[in-house]
């Protein structure tokens, strides 16, 4: 096989200027949107937000714990990427993140839980996915056994489920 000496030069030219960002940009979603992430966001796939359907969450990392909660009288599995893996993907930077979920409900959690606490982004309980009307399709958790702090109306309150939107702030 034979390459004009011009076109070899300018595969070469491009191979060179590709950039790892560009091999990690946040790929458009391909099926149903389950989170919409908008603010300060540095790589976004569409418009100005950074979409994500389940697929694209499910290729993150994932992190399964097994907690108490409020709302629950057993333990319950939950598994999903850890928060700060997906605004990490979205390069999402900023001081306060606002989740709004599908009934409207609104919580503050400061951006800085997500280094100090392995909060997952749930999308699954005990191993099965989470339908809207179980707190489904996500669900933001914290790891609240783990530590004596996490067992507060403060941490209860930024917990989200049926989550729809981030808002980086």
């Amino acid at each position: 096989m034979h390459l004009i000496p011009g076109l070899a030069i300018a595969l070469v030219a491009v191979t060179l200027l590709a950039t790892p960002e560009d091999a990690q940009a946040l790929q458009p979603a391909t099926g149903k949107v389950i989170l919409t992430m908008t603010g300060k966001v540095g790589d976004a796939n569409n418009a100005n937000a950074a979409e994500f359907d389940l697929a694209m969450l499910e290729k993150l990392p994932q992190r399964s714990f097994t907690t108490m909660t409020p709302w629950d009288k057993k333990p319950i599995k939950f598994t999903g990427p850890l928060l700060r893996d997906v605004l990490a993907v979205a390069k999402a930077e900023g001081v306060t993140i606002k989740a709004m979920a599908l009934n409207d409900y609104q919580t503050s959690i400061p951006f800085a839980d997500t280094k100090k606490f392995d909060v997952v982004l749930a999308h699954k309980m005990n191993g099965e996915s989470i339908p809207v009307k179980t707190k489904g399709p996500l669900f933001i958790v914290y790891p609240y056994d783990t530590n004596k702090e996490l067992q507060s109306s403060v941490y209860y309150e930024r917990s989200a489920w049926q989550l729809k939107s981030l808002s980086i702030e």
